[in-house]
Order: C-alpha cells, then sequence, then structure tokens
C-alpha cells in the first residue's frame, strides 16, 4: 500500500491546489528540486556508510512489492517437520532440507540434523534475528534522517529564491512570481519530509515487525521439534503467531 497511499496523498494536495485555482505547473521548479533533493541526499550520504546506502536501494523493492511471509504455511510446514522426526527420528529431515525454501528454517533444519543442543541452535537463530533487526533499523533511520534534512534543505532553497527576489526590486512585475518560486522550494522539502522519507521509514519499521513475528514463530516451532513435541501440541504452540489465520488453519 505504499505507493497506492503516496499517490492518493499527492492527488489530494494536487487536487486541492487546482480547486483554489492552482495549476500543477505552477509547483514545477528544477533549481528548487535539485536543492532540496539533491541537499537531502548528499547530507544522508555524509552520514551513513556506502554499505547502508547499497542495502537501503536493495530493499527498495519492499516498498513497490511488500514481503509475503506466509506465516500458515510455516506453521504447516514445521508441523509437517515435527511429525516425521517424531516418527522416524532427527535425521529423517536431511532429505527435506532441499525442499525448504526459507533459509533461516532451512539453517535451523539443518543443525538439528547435525545434531546441536537445543541452547546453541536457539543462541545463532535469536543472533541471527537481532543482528537482521539491527541491519533494517539503519535502512530506517537512513529515511528517517532525510526526513529531518529535507524541511531544513527547503529553507535553504526558499532562502536562496528570497536574495534572487530581492534583486528584482527593481522589477516589481516580476517581484512578486520570483517570491512565489522561492516558496517552491520549502513545499518540496516539507512535502518530501512528510508524504515520502518519514512514512517510508515507519514503513520498513512494520515489515521489521512482520519479519520479527514470522522468524520468532520458526524458532519457536524448531525448539519443539528438538524437544520432540507432536504435531498436536506444536499447532497450539504455534496459535498465538497465527492469530486471524488459525480458524483457516482449522478449515484447511
Amino acid at each position: 500500500m505504499s505507493l497506492i497511499g503516496l499517490l492518493l496523498a499527492l492527488a489530494a494536495i494536487l487536487g486541492g491546489n487546482m480547486i483554489e485555482g492552482g495549476h500543477p505547473s505552477a509547483l514545477l521548479d528544477l533549481p528548487a528540486f535539485l536543492i532540496v533533493i539533491g541537499g537531502t541526499v548528499g547530507a544522508a550520504l555524509t552520514q551513513f556508510p556506502f554499505s547502508v546506502v547499497g542495502k537501503t536501494l536493495k530493499r527498495f523493492k519492499w516498498l513497490i512489492t511488500p514481503l509475503r511471509l506466509d506465516m500458515l504455511e510455516q506453521a504447516q510446514l514445521l508441523e509437517t517437520l515435527a511429525g516425521n522426526a517424531r516418527r522416524s527420528g532427527m535425521l529423517a529431515l536431511e532429505g527435506m532440507i532441499d525442499d525448504i525454501k526459507d533459509p533461516f528454517l532451512q539453517k535451523g533444519v539443518q543443525m538439528m540434523v547435525d545434531g546441536y543442543e537445543k541452547t546453541k541452535i536457539h543462541e545463532v537463530l535469536e543472533n541471527e534475528i537481532e543482528f537482521e533487526q539491527e541491519d533494517i533499523e539503519q535502512t530506517v533511520k537512513f529515511y528517517e534522517a532525510m526526513g529531518g534534512y529535507c524541511p531544513t534543505m527547503g529553507i535553504v532553497g526558499a532562502v536562496f529564491g528570497l536574495i534572487h527576489a530581492m534583486g528584482l526590486l527593481d522589477a516589481p512585475d516580476k517581484l512578486g512570481g520570483a517570491i512565489a518560486v522561492a516558496f517552491i522550494a520549502t513545499i518540496y522539502g516539507v512535502s518530501a519530509a512528510n508524504l515520502i522519507f518519514l512514512p517510508f521509514g515507519n514503513r520498513y519499521k512494520s515489515f521489521a515487525h512482520q519479519i520479527r513475528h514470522y522468524k520468532e514463530m520458526t524458532l519457536t516451532g524448531i525448539l519443539c521439534i528438538v524437544d520432540g513435541e507432536s504435531q498436536q501440541r506444536l499447532q497450539v504452540t504455534l496459535e498465538p503467531y497465527l492469530g486471524g489465520h488459525s480458524g483457516e488453519k482449522e478449515k484447511g
């Protein structure tokens, strides 16, 4: 819904402007755009290392095609693994490893097959969850930083525009237009911060929450399998993670 929300916000703002008698073309100003967006990106690049910037660019696709983490399917797979392990032993899971698409679950099953103790499996996988959360948090901070710099760059652009307008005091017919253009930079700065950068940062917080929820459920299932729990007991353990999907599971 990220881009849909953005388009809705832009449509509302531009529509309101047109109702008031304005024209969208009046909001187009290349110098203001370069000052605000260029200055904002440059400031963010100064703050963050290229490793963070690179990962942020890779994760941009999440905003276009949101993550699809099927909690129900993952729970059913965990129950299948639990049933096989209970019937045939942990080594019976080795033949299923290559068919597991989730790298996190695949790693956990491999550790079970290799005979790692429960505490070690929990430590390794929990650390992986935490490190990934910290990594995504850097992407959140990158967008939040741009959201903070952007309005300031808008003020900088407005000041430059007013300086230019002051040079037109001897040409009153051009002064009004020059002042109007100066405030376009402020519009760019405030709008980009509150419609793009800050909402995108919060969107990544939502992604981080989804990923943690998904992997915490997976880790819980893995530890239950190590303890030799049955499919029925595992199902009860995983129900809180599924929320409203538990009813769908029972129907299936």
